[in-house]
Protein backbone atom coordinates (compact mmCIF):
# COMPACT_ATOMS: atom_id res chain seq x y z
CA UNK A 1 0.00 0.00 0.00
CA UNK A 2 1.56 4.01 -0.72
CA UNK A 3 0.67 6.13 1.78
CA UNK A 4 -1.50 7.90 -0.65
CA UNK A 5 -4.22 5.05 0.01
CA UNK A 6 -4.45 6.69 3.23
CA UNK A 7 -5.12 10.53 2.45
CA UNK A 8 -9.19 10.22 2.58
CA UNK A 9 -9.48 8.41 5.52
CA UNK A 10 -6.97 10.68 7.54
CA UNK A 11 -8.64 14.16 6.17
CA UNK A 12 -12.17 12.29 7.64
CA UNK A 13 -10.78 10.92 11.09
CA UNK A 14 -9.22 14.69 11.55
CA UNK A 15 -12.49 16.41 10.56
CA UNK A 16 -14.29 13.77 13.67
CA UNK A 17 -11.15 14.83 15.94
CA UNK A 18 -11.43 18.71 15.44
CA UNK A 19 -15.57 18.57 16.11
CA UNK A 20 -14.79 15.93 18.78
CA UNK A 21 -11.88 18.88 20.25
CA UNK A 22 -14.53 21.59 19.30
CA UNK A 23 -17.50 20.42 20.68
CA UNK A 24 -19.04 20.52 17.50
CA UNK A 25 -21.95 17.85 16.60
CA UNK A 26 -20.47 16.36 12.86
CA UNK A 27 -23.31 14.76 12.09
CA UNK A 28 -26.01 17.48 12.48
CA UNK A 29 -23.22 19.94 10.96
CA UNK A 30 -23.15 17.76 7.94
CA UNK A 31 -26.93 16.84 7.71
CA UNK A 32 -26.73 21.36 7.45
CA UNK A 33 -24.62 21.16 4.99
CA UNK A 34 -26.79 19.01 2.95
CA UNK A 35 -29.60 20.54 3.21
CA UNK A 36 -27.82 23.96 2.41
CA UNK A 37 -26.19 22.22 -1.24
CA UNK A 38 -29.77 20.76 -2.13
CA UNK A 39 -31.12 23.89 -1.74
CA UNK A 40 -28.50 25.26 -3.67
CA UNK A 41 -28.70 22.70 -6.29
CA UNK A 42 -32.44 23.62 -7.04
CA UNK A 43 -31.53 26.96 -7.30
CA UNK A 44 -29.40 26.63 -10.00
CA UNK A 45 -30.79 24.13 -11.79
CA UNK A 46 -33.33 25.65 -14.17
CA UNK A 47 -29.92 27.92 -15.18
CA UNK A 48 -28.10 24.46 -16.02
CA UNK A 49 -31.32 23.26 -17.93
CA UNK A 50 -31.26 26.34 -20.41
CA UNK A 51 -27.48 25.60 -21.12
CA UNK A 52 -28.17 22.12 -21.79
CA UNK A 53 -30.80 23.07 -23.98
CA UNK A 54 -28.76 25.31 -26.06
CA UNK A 55 -25.71 23.16 -26.14
CA UNK A 56 -28.24 20.58 -28.17
CA UNK A 57 -29.77 23.10 -30.35
CA UNK A 58 -26.54 24.35 -31.49
CA UNK A 59 -25.51 20.94 -32.38
CA UNK A 60 -28.72 20.23 -33.45
CA UNK A 61 -29.11 22.72 -35.98
CA UNK A 62 -25.83 23.17 -37.56
CA UNK A 63 -24.38 26.39 -35.69
CA UNK A 64 -20.97 24.64 -34.17
CA UNK A 65 -20.13 23.37 -38.47
CA UNK A 66 -20.96 27.09 -40.07
CA UNK A 67 -19.10 28.91 -36.75
CA UNK A 68 -16.34 26.87 -37.58
CA UNK A 69 -16.85 27.46 -41.28
CA UNK A 70 -16.91 31.32 -41.17
CA UNK A 71 -13.77 31.75 -38.51
CA UNK A 72 -11.35 29.02 -40.43
CA UNK A 73 -9.72 31.93 -42.74
CA UNK A 74 -9.20 33.26 -39.44
CA UNK A 75 -7.58 31.03 -37.87
CA UNK A 76 -5.54 29.93 -40.33
CA UNK A 77 -3.69 32.97 -40.68
CA UNK A 78 -2.65 32.57 -36.95
CA UNK A 79 -1.55 28.94 -37.75
CA UNK A 80 -4.27 27.33 -35.52
CA UNK A 81 -5.31 24.01 -36.85
CA UNK A 82 -8.82 24.24 -38.08
CA UNK A 83 -10.20 20.86 -36.39
CA UNK A 84 -9.83 22.80 -32.79
CA UNK A 85 -12.64 25.34 -33.56
CA UNK A 86 -15.54 23.23 -32.75
CA UNK A 87 -13.91 22.62 -29.38
CA UNK A 88 -12.82 26.25 -29.00
CA UNK A 89 -16.30 27.20 -29.78
CA UNK A 90 -18.05 24.35 -27.36
CA UNK A 91 -15.60 24.64 -24.60
CA UNK A 92 -17.05 27.74 -23.11
CA UNK A 93 -20.76 26.77 -23.43
CA UNK A 94 -20.60 23.22 -22.15
CA UNK A 95 -18.04 21.02 -20.47
CA UNK A 96 -19.23 17.90 -21.68
CA UNK A 97 -19.80 18.81 -25.10
CA UNK A 98 -16.15 20.15 -25.58
CA UNK A 99 -15.12 16.56 -23.98
CA UNK A 100 -17.16 14.45 -26.95
CA UNK A 101 -15.38 17.11 -29.68
CA UNK A 102 -12.18 16.60 -27.52
CA UNK A 103 -12.26 12.72 -27.80
CA UNK A 104 -13.28 12.86 -31.56
CA UNK A 105 -9.93 15.25 -32.07
CA UNK A 106 -7.97 12.33 -30.42
CA UNK A 107 -8.87 9.40 -32.06
CA UNK A 108 -9.27 10.99 -35.40
CA UNK A 109 -5.18 12.91 -35.11
CA UNK A 110 -4.01 11.23 -32.16
CA UNK A 111 -2.76 12.66 -29.18
CA UNK A 112 0.51 13.41 -30.35
CA UNK A 113 -0.30 15.18 -33.35
CA UNK A 114 0.37 18.91 -33.70
CA UNK A 115 -3.96 19.06 -33.55
CA UNK A 116 -4.19 16.61 -30.16
CA UNK A 117 -1.54 18.78 -28.19
CA UNK A 118 -3.67 22.28 -29.34
CA UNK A 119 -6.72 20.56 -28.67
CA UNK A 120 -4.87 19.06 -25.41
CA UNK A 121 -3.88 22.43 -24.19
CA UNK A 122 -7.04 24.51 -25.45
CA UNK A 123 -8.95 21.64 -22.97
CA UNK A 124 -6.81 22.41 -20.33
CA UNK A 125 -6.45 25.96 -20.22
CA UNK A 126 -9.72 27.53 -20.97
CA UNK A 127 -12.92 27.19 -18.67
CA UNK A 128 -16.85 26.54 -19.31
CA UNK A 129 -17.83 30.31 -19.02
CA UNK A 130 -21.02 30.36 -19.39
CA UNK A 131 -21.69 27.12 -17.11
CA UNK A 132 -19.51 28.87 -14.33
CA UNK A 133 -21.57 31.98 -14.30
CA UNK A 134 -24.95 30.24 -14.39
CA UNK A 135 -23.96 28.02 -11.47
CA UNK A 136 -22.01 30.73 -9.51
CA UNK A 137 -24.45 33.79 -10.30
CA UNK A 138 -27.51 32.14 -9.48
CA UNK A 139 -26.20 30.09 -6.23
CA UNK A 140 -25.88 34.11 -5.15
CA UNK A 141 -28.48 35.23 -6.61
CA UNK A 142 -26.50 38.01 -8.51
CA UNK A 143 -28.57 39.00 -11.76
CA UNK A 144 -26.23 41.26 -12.99
CA UNK A 145 -22.76 39.78 -14.20
CA UNK A 146 -21.76 43.70 -15.47
CA UNK A 147 -18.21 42.64 -17.42
CA UNK A 148 -17.81 39.42 -16.09
CA UNK A 149 -19.29 37.50 -19.29
CA UNK A 150 -17.08 39.82 -21.52
CA UNK A 151 -13.68 39.74 -19.40
CA UNK A 152 -14.21 35.65 -19.76
CA UNK A 153 -14.84 35.31 -23.16
CA UNK A 154 -11.80 37.18 -23.83
CA UNK A 155 -9.93 35.16 -21.35
CA UNK A 156 -11.42 32.42 -23.41
CA UNK A 157 -10.16 33.64 -26.75
CA UNK A 158 -6.70 34.10 -25.05
CA UNK A 159 -6.85 30.59 -24.01
CA UNK A 160 -7.59 29.47 -27.73
CA UNK A 161 -4.34 31.62 -29.22
CA UNK A 162 -1.87 30.70 -26.40
CA UNK A 163 -2.65 27.25 -26.70
CA UNK A 164 -1.58 27.05 -30.32
CA UNK A 165 0.75 28.88 -30.04
CA UNK A 166 2.80 27.40 -27.04
CA UNK A 167 2.36 23.75 -29.03
CA UNK A 168 4.09 25.17 -31.71
CA UNK A 169 6.64 27.14 -29.70
CA UNK A 170 7.50 23.98 -27.68
CA UNK A 171 6.51 21.00 -30.31
CA UNK A 172 7.85 22.76 -32.96
CA UNK A 173 10.75 25.59 -32.07
CA UNK A 174 12.20 23.78 -29.72
CA UNK A 175 12.38 20.47 -31.53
Amino acid sequence: MRWTDFIIPVVVCGILLYGIFHKVNVFDTFIQGAKEGIGVSMGILPALIALMTCVGMLKASGAIDAFTALLEPLVSKLMIPKEVIPLALLRPISGSGALVVFEDILKNYGPDSLIGRVASVLQGSTETTFYTIAVYYSAVKVTKTRHTLGCALTADGVGFIMSAVTVWFFFSFLS
